[in-house]
């Protein structure tokens, strides 16, 4: 896609498959398409981020099935998302075998203490800072991690609408 023009124009049906590609959650591209046009980038970012924050926990766990764990790779996604989420991982590629290890342990735990994987936006992030990240959260009460996990998938929604929309303005 290469304009913001073309989001707001194409064809709900051809669009919303593309759409769940970015987050795979149906309520949240279901209401971005509901609610088109957007004026700009800021809005069409805006709206995400809210839709986002209203998720239900549901809805949060279809958009999960759409990442897969960090540090590994994206089994059974088509080849875009794949390559996408490894550039978003790209600090897991240079790190070391120890630190890939306490990642894996670390989605492990999160996995067995929260019932779901362990999702942080990656990009621009090393394997060291991720896994500091992980040991943080693992301390956060269910209720506290669900917001998170809101705020993390919002920033990797805008990464990913902005790449979309061939924009390279809306980093937050």
């Amino acid at each position: 896609m290469s304009d913001l023009d073309e989001l707001n124009r194409s064809p709900a049906d051809r669009l919303r498959p593309r759409l769940l590609a970015l987050t795979a959650a149906p309520d949240w591209a279901d209401a971005l398409l509901v609610r088109r046009p957007y004026p700009d980038l800021h809005a069409l970012l805006a709206t995400s981020d809210e839709l986002v924050a209203g998720l239900s926990e549901s809805q949060i766990d279809a958009a999960l099935a759409g990442h897969p764990r960090i540090g590994e790779r994206a089994a059974g996604l088509d080849a875009d998302s794949a390559a996408r989420s490894a550039r978003e991982q790209s600090g897991m590629a240079r790190a070391d075998v120890s630190v890939q290890e306490a990642i894996a342990q670390g989605n492990a735990d999160y996995e067995e203490r929260f019932g779901r994987i362990y999702l942080v936006a990656a990009a621009g992030r090393s394997a060291e800072d991720l896994l500091g990240y992980l040991h943080e959260r693992l301390g956060n009460d269910a209720g506290v991690e669900l917001d998170v996990v809101r705020g993390e998938l919002a920033r990797i929604t805008r990464l990913r609408l902005t790449e979309l929309v061939g924009q390279t303005e809306a980093r937050r």
